[in-house]
């Protein structure tokens, strides 16, 4: 059986992973001149098309000022624009420049690049293992961070 102390290694290894992968993704979002916040609104876009600023509030579970203030940021540095809504004349639509789309595309093979560098060699078989233990490590971390979650044994 498990003990406390396997389980704390095992945290440590899980902390030191997401470091090491915050570092490295920080590092790559520098030098395109984007922040973690902007570059999940590049991705949201990226997977839904041109949107309205209150379904991208919605998807990223920030407010519509947060949002606000991260299209100005990323119209400023011309990554989106900003484009009357076809059907309602009150909303606009958040789309990509030529530029935008050229960056939210490189990330997305950078994605892929990564993962292909990080998992190379490694058998299907471990793969999938470690893919069920972070699946059921990240549905536990979930259920404790939603905001009904009920008292639960943190040993």
């Amino acid at each position: 059986m498990t003990g406390p102390s396997d389980r704390v290694a095992a945290l440590d290894r899980v902390l030191e992973l997401a470091l090491l992968v915050n570092a490295d993704m920080t590092r790559g979002l520098v030098a395109r001149g984007l922040t973690e916040s902007r570059t999940r609104l590049l991705w949201e876009l990226l997977q839904r098309g041109p949107s309205t600023q209150r379904e991208l509030a919605d998807a990223l579970h920030v407010s519509p000022r947060n949002v606000t203030g991260l299209v100005d940021a990323l119209v400023a540095t011309g990554f989106v624009s900003r484009e009357p809504h076809p059907s309602d004349r009150r909303a606009t639509l958040v789309r990509f420049t030529e530029h935008g789309a050229d960056v939210a595309q490189s990330l997305e093979r950078d994605q892929h690049e990564f993962a292909r560098t990080l998992f190379a060699g490694l058998p299907m078989a471990q793969l999938d293992g470690f893919v069920q233990g972070l699946d059921a490590v990240l549905d536990r971390l979930r259920a404790l961070m939603a905001p009904d979650a009920r008292e639960v044994d943190h040993v």
